[in-house]
């Protein structure tokens, strides 16, 4: 079965939270904490799931781009929900690293520093996706090290 456009551009917003009137990163990242929070997903099911939501991002958020006629839309929030989940990959879920790993991915969500800021220049649904899976993985790492010197 092959989805339409607008099937694609649903998966890519999240419905309804892409197109909260502010912020709508931080609502999609919001999502992604609340739906980890919930489902509390570990082990080789959430390594399959990370990479599920990141592959199935890619098609969606460049679907979403032709149907919402921009490039990366701030709209497109579910490679907010890839960088957050690989930002949790391999932390212990609790309060503190579920909001640790929140206010961290946002920070270099938001800032983009380098290599970031450059991954926004790839084209299609891997370039809205590059720069937030890298976010999360600056964020994992920071936290990673932060566990080993606790």
């Amino acid at each position: 079965m092959r989805l339409s456009r607008a099937a694609w551009k649903n998966i890519a917003t999240l419905g309804p939270v892409g197109f909260v009137p502010k912020a709508p990163g931080t609502a999609g990242t919001l999502a992604a904490m609340l739906f980890l929070l919930l489902a509390r997903p570990s082990g080789p099911f959430f390594a399959v799931l990370v990479l599920a939501v990141t592959a199935l991002g890619v098609v969606a958020a460049g679907e979403a781009e032709e149907a919402l006629g921009a490039k990366d839309s701030g709209h497109i929030v579910i490679d907010e929900v890839a960088g957050y989940f690989f930002a949790m990959a391999f932390l212990p879920q609790t309060t503190g690293y579920f909001l640790a790993s929140f206010a961290l991915f946002r920070i270099f969500d938001i800032m983009k520093p380098p290599p970031i800021r450059q991954l926004q220049f790839l084209s299609g649904g891997a370039g809205v996706m590059a720069d937030d899976v890298v976010a999360g993985v600056f964020t994992n790492v920071v936290l990673q090290l932060w566990r080993t010197l606790i």
